[in-house]
């Protein structure tokens, strides 16, 4: 899988230190206090749940960002089915190194394989048709570059990252803006002005709105909100392969099935990363 382009060398080096220095401030004084400093150990990742491994990558680059010493064997990769009892890697070094290191790796993996796991889980249940699984904005702040990255892991599709990186106009910007014409002609004159080539999704909610936005054009994606199953398939037809489609807004796992089967390209679901149960891994000496 190829790295999306928010997956920089510098953006994850800024996140783990961010995140090791929340938790280590002046110092892990349970490991200072408690353990030689020239003791050394291993450990193993121990997967004590059934699901999809996600932040294998990560845990590396978390491990060498706290020792560079540090030495990781890796058994398990990222994306690989696990069940109860699956060793996923051992570390071995310096054992205070392993201790300071060993809560962000379990809270970034945990988090990381449980938004792997519902992603797999629910993109099974699109089988058989066309629709791909997208997330959305809906993440946890500071930690998204981590749960966009378990969306993938998981055969997911990203949406767009943040707010800088693609245009949506959504029930608010449409009513704030005065409705589905002045939002879109006002976007346009504001890409002009600035320079800008940004993609535009614009979200309907019936489908008068949806006749609006053929009638302007100059999008790239029509987003259907909050449609019934019997909805959406009129919407489709009524765009007819003019623009890509998206459903969104309340759907869950007992519905995700009958709204790919409407004809949409796309499904956008939050709950893939608001809404999930961390799977339960340790890290445990050996």
């Amino acid at each position: 899988m190829q790295n999306p382009s928010y997956l920089t060398p510098e953006a994850l080096t800024a996140f783990i230190r961010t995140a090791l220095a929340e938790d280590i401030g002046d110092g892990d004084h349970s490991s200072l206090a408690a353990i030689p400093a020239d003791a050394r150990n291993r450990a193993h990742l121990l997967v004590k749940d059934a699901g999809v491994l996600a932040g294998v990558e990560l845990a590396h680059l978390i491990f060498r960002e706290v020792d560079a010493d540090l030495k990781v064997e890796q058994h398990l990769s990222d994306g690989a089915l696990v069940k109860h009892g699956d060793v996923a890697f051992i570390v071995e070094g310096r054992s205070q190194s392993i201790l300071t290191a060993e809560r962000l790796v379990l809270n970034c993996m945990q988090r990381m394989s449980a938004i792997a796991t519902k992603t797999a889980y629910l993109t099974s249940l699109l089988a058989g048709t066309k629709a791909k699984l997208l997330d959305t904005r809906k993440t946890t702040p500071n930690f998204r570059i981590c749960e966009k990255w378990a969306v993938l892991i998981g055969g997911g599709v990203n949406h767009r990252y943040g707010l800088f990186d693609g245009i949506i106009l959504k029930d608010n910007h449409v009513d704030y803006a005065g409705g589905i014409r002045a939002a879109i002609e006002a976007t346009h004159a504001y890409l002009a002005r600035t320079g800008r080539q940004l993609s535009i999704v614009v979200e309907t909610r019936t489908l008068s709105e949806v006749q609006q936005v053929l009638e302007v054009g100059g999008i790239d994606r029509v987003m259907l909100d909050n449609m019934t199953p019997a909805l959406l398939r009129e919407a489709v037809a009524l765009i007819a392969g003019r623009f890509p489609t998206e459903a969104s807004g309340g759907i869950t796992e007992q519905t995700i099935a009958d709204v790919a089967q409407t004809g949409v390209d796309f499904i956008s679901v939050g709950a893939l990363t608001h809404s999930v149960k961390s799977l339960d891994l340790s890290l445990k000496a050996f």
